[in-house]
């Protein structure tokens, strides 16, 4: 159930903010929650697919969201240089299986919380493998989504602490950046171009930066809650996840908006349009 809430579309109110918990998304909205910018949004916890549905309905005016999410929803813009992004192995975007190769997998379970990795797996699989297999969206259970399907794709903090016994595991990340060279983007903040004036006093990237400032703070939060040591959560956050968008990045973001379009998972690609740009 989405939260109900409805943006105010008064220049004056408080700018309305979506963004899951995940610890990928910690550092980018640490500051909105604890910081000198808590008094200016108004933050609402939900997962990747639900901050795209609410900048969808207009019921939040600025949304941390799957980045594909941009192409197929009208009237936003995307703020520039933040983003959650990997450079190498991310993580917590992987592809389980029980089979030892990734060519041998015929059916893939999707976790239904994101959709730039489900589209991103599909990509691996048509541009790059040769391959094709069937894919159904489901709860992110891998143990259910493995009952009846070959491979599972699974992401966020579950993709961190599952038992790895048994399985084999490719990093969505790591497979992208050994046939592009790039990096990529998972999710972006992306604004309603109609509250663009009100989020002129929010600044993102400067919240992004306190967050990366803090991440002992943020770790010490996070132990209760990921049964990871902490040396673990800090690599993840200094090394596995990328905060900036810079060169590399954006033209990983745009090949990926090419190949998406190239294999029918979007339309023709739309150019990125950032808010912010100095």
């Amino acid at each position: 159930m989405l939260p109900e809430i409805r943006a105010s579309h008064n220049r004056h109110q408080i700018l309305t903010v979506a963004a899951s918990t995940y610890l990928n998304s910690a550092p980018l909205i640490w500051s909105f929650l604890h910081g000198p910018q808590r008094e200016q949004v108004k933050l609402i916890d939900a997962v990747p697919a639900q901050c795209a549905q609410l900048l969808r309905e207009e019921a939040v005016d600025v949304a941390l969201i799957p980045v594909i999410e941009y192409q197929r929803i009208p009237n936003i813009s995307l703020i520039t240089n933040v983003c959650v992004g990997s450079k190498t192995e991310v993580r917590s975007v992987l592809l389980v299986s029980k089979q030892a190769e990734i060519e041998q997998i015929e059916s893939v379970a999707l976790d239904e919380s994101s959709r730039t990795s489900a589209a991103l797996l599909k990509i691996m699989f048509r541009e790059f493998l040769r391959h094709e297999a069937s894919w159904k969206s489901s709860t992110p259970d891998l143990h259910e989504m493995l009952r009846e399907n070959d491979a599972a794709l699974i992401i966020g903090d579950p993709a961190m602490t599952f038992p790895r016994e048994g399985l084999h595991i490719w990093d969505m990340a790591a497979l992208w950046q050994k046939y592009t060279g790039l990096g990529f983007v998972f999710a972006m903040w992306a604004i309603r171009n109609d509250a663009t004036d009100r989020a002129k006093r929010v600044d993102f990237a400067a919240a992004r930066d306190e967050g990366v400032a803090r991440i002992d703070e943020i770790v010490d939060y996070y132990m209760t809650r990921i049964p990871l040591s902490r040396r673990e959560l800090r690599f993840y956050l200094t090394h596995n996840i990328a905060f900036d968008l810079d060169d590399q990045m954006q033209n990983g973001l745009e090949l990926y908006f090419q190949l998406a379009a190239k294999h029918e998972l979007i339309d023709k690609p739309k150019e990125p349009v950032f808010f912010g740009v100095r």
